[in-house]
């Protein structure tokens, strides 16, 4: 039987931003947008408050190098 090598987790960064209160939903749209075209955020979680405000969570994956030698 041969030994099964570890499955390793992919680990994730994560970046917190606040939208004020009056950010219309399509200026929200155009910048997170553009997090994710330029650099490669994708949405984690989104909390919408009575207020209007808006907490953003994004995340993207570390892509750490394995040494071969």
């Amino acid at each position: 039987m041969t030994p099964r090598k570890p499955v390793r987790q992919p680990e994730y960064e994560y970046q917190s931003l606040r939208m004020p209160r009056g950010t219309t939903r399509n200026a929200a749209r155009q910048l997170l947008t553009e997090h994710a075209e330029y650099g490669h955020w994708e949405l984690d979680r989104l909390r919408l408050f009575p207020d209007g405000s808006r907490t953003v969570r994004l995340k993207r994956r570390i892509i750490r190098q394995v040494r071969n030698w």
